[in-house]
């Protein structure tokens, strides 16, 4: 498909979708699973305007979140019993958020994991 991109993305945003799109080819893209999800993701956001996701998000251990902040990368990995960050275990994604920013976030938000109730509008 071949469309002029809109003038509100980023230059940024731009490179990384040519970069997925080049490993997609390469590598065949998204598993089965997560193209079924994300079709029926975009038809509810079609019907309602949201997405119901369940409030409790399950990620397995080794799951590895990457957020970049004020320019630097940060790449922390989930364990059983917490996280890994810089190579020193954590008990919070919070804890690990507030040492970034010199802030208090919330950590599941701070690395886009927090999941919203359906129809509640962004902050």
């Amino acid at each position: 498909m071949k469309t002029e991109p809109g003038t509100r993305i980023s230059r940024d945003v731009l490179i990384r979708a040519i970069a997925w799109e080049m490993q997609a080819q390469k590598r065949g893209g998204f598993a089965k699973s997560a193209k079924r999800a994300l079709l029926r993701h975009a038809d509810e956001v079609g019907a309602s305007g949201a997405v119901s996701l369940t409030s409790a998000v399950d990620h397995k251990p080794g799951t590895r979140l990457i957020r970049e902040w004020q320019g630097k990368v940060h790449e922390v990995i989930m364990l059983d019993d917490g996280y890994l960050w810089r190579g020193e275990r954590h008990r919070s994604l919070s804890g690990i958020a507030r040492a970034i920013t010199g802030t208090r976030w919330s950590g599941p938000r701070f690395f886009g994991i927090e999941v919203r109730a359906k129809g509640r509008e962004n902050g």
